[in-house]
């Protein structure tokens, strides 16, 4: 499988820049989870799988599913896919590029008259990013087993629940435990993703095997204080807010800068009353942490919230902390990684390994079977934005590798082709 021209790789992009049609206006892309955007792009996305020979199906969680006959017959079965939703603004690749991948590398395969002795099924999770329900991994961990019934209280912007969201949406709440998929019935699950970092164009190379996926948490932090005119209360005495979140996000941020393996945001931010001439009695912000190591991890965020528990006594602020995500990093499975490295150089491609600083799907996969996972260069390394971007040949060599990884793997898991 030699790569030899950019077909699969324009086709590959085409189909992307279709499924961005389903965004909210506005720059780059926005497509929240059970939105008609959403119900728009697994439209498109059902034609994909159609068209790869497989047989889609809405699940109970907002998943949209496509399975082979021998998936549907109960054989053992490769999961592969990633999310269809994003963040606001964000970009046309990320999540989607490993939805449209694997359905455009086994059309290839099906025109090729390649017949996988096994089976495949192909998902487009419904939610990853937690954007509009800042509770994420819903279909996967539904998948996992692990799905959390608590979740479905959560609510968006406008008050609407999970739960809500997803039956007018056409999802099932209450079955969503029949899911979980029997782990001796999966081989394993691999995804294709953008790398979201600049590793990969710094060393020329189009492809990296991810080894493991950091561990990843979520806090709400609410500063209450007092409001006031702002013109008629004295500075000194103030019990303002506003001043005080601000104290310690740049707390924060000095924690996280002076700790190696360390990274995390503020990125969202709330404040009341929200008026131009009013001192600030509450704030509600976003505190994200990340590292692929827990240790490190724990200490960070240790010191972050004792310093704004001081910060907040300082100012005669109250602050209340709620974590709100957690998840610890996991390992890529060795036999996924050498299968996937193997991949990439039968098609003349390095097999650059890297480590994953963002989360992924497999998060939650990794307690139903091994994961494995396939990068592939993105542009500046940049990622959440609009102008997130892959080429057609990179998107063409990622392709052939997962046909030469999805042709070899019955050799790998012991099956008779």
């Amino acid at each position: 499988m030699t790569t030899v021209t950019t077909d699969l790789g324009h086709t590959l992009l085409q189909r992307l820049d279709e499924a961005a049609q389903h965004s909210e206006p506005g720059p780059g892309v926005t497509r929240l989870f059970c939105s008609e955007q959403h119900r728009g792009v697994c439209e498109v996305i059902a034609g994909w799988m159609r068209r790869a020979g497989l047989t889609p199906e809405l699940d109970a969680s907002g998943n949209l599913v496509g399975r082979c006959a021998r998936a549907q017959a109960g054989e053992k079965t490769l999961i592969m896919g990633s999310h269809q939703d994003t963040v606001v603004e964000g970009g046309k690749y990320d999540g989607m590029l490993g939805v449209a991948l694997p359905l455009l590398a086994l059309e290839a395969l099906q025109e090729a008259g390649v017949t996988l002795p096994y089976g495949v099924e192909v998902v487009a999770f419904g939610d990853e990013e937690g954007t509009r329900f800042q509770s994420t991994l819903i279909g996967s961990r539904a998948l996992a087993g692990t799905f959390d019934a608590s979740s479905l209280e959560a609510k968006d912007a406008d008050g609407i629940s999970l739960a809500k969201a997803l039956q007018d949406f056409g999802g099932e709440p209450e079955n969503i435990p029949a899911l979980a998929r029997e782990p001796d019935s999966v081989l394993g699950f691999v995804e294709v993703h953008i790398e979201q970092g600049p590793v990969l164009e710094r060393r020329d190379h189009a492809l990296g095997v991810v080894t493991a996926l950091t561990g990843i948490e979520r806090h709400r932090l609410t500063v209450s204080g007092k409001a006031g005119h702002a013109g008629t209360t004295p500075m000194p005495g103030r019990r303002d807010a506003l001043v005080g979140a601000a104290e310690m996000i740049l707390e924060a941020d000095r924690v996280l800068n002076a700790t190696e393996d360390f990274v995390g945001v503020v990125g969202k931010l709330d404040v009341r009353p929200n008026a131009v001439n009013v001192i600030p009695s509450e704030v509600t912000f976003t505190l994200e942490l990340r590292s692929p190591r827990a240790e490190v991890r724990a200490q960070g965020r240790d010191a972050i919230l004792t310093a704004c528990r001081r910060l907040a006594a300082a100012r005669e602020l109250e602050v209340s902390i709620e974590q709100t995500y957690s998840a610890e990093a996991v390992d890529c499975a060795a036999w996924l990684i050498e299968a996937l490295g193997d991949a990439c150089r039968a098609i003349g491609q390095p097999a650059e390994p890297l480590f994953s600083g963002a989360g992924h799907d497999g998060l939650a996969m990794c307690d139903l079977t091994d994961i494995g996972m396939l990068f592939v260069r993105c542009r500046d390394g940049l990622s959440h934005h609009p102008d997130e971007a892959i080429s057609a040949a990179d998107g063409e060599a990622a392709t052939r590798a997962l046909m030469q990884f999805l042709a070899d793997l019955p050799s790998r898991v012991g099956i008779s082709a």
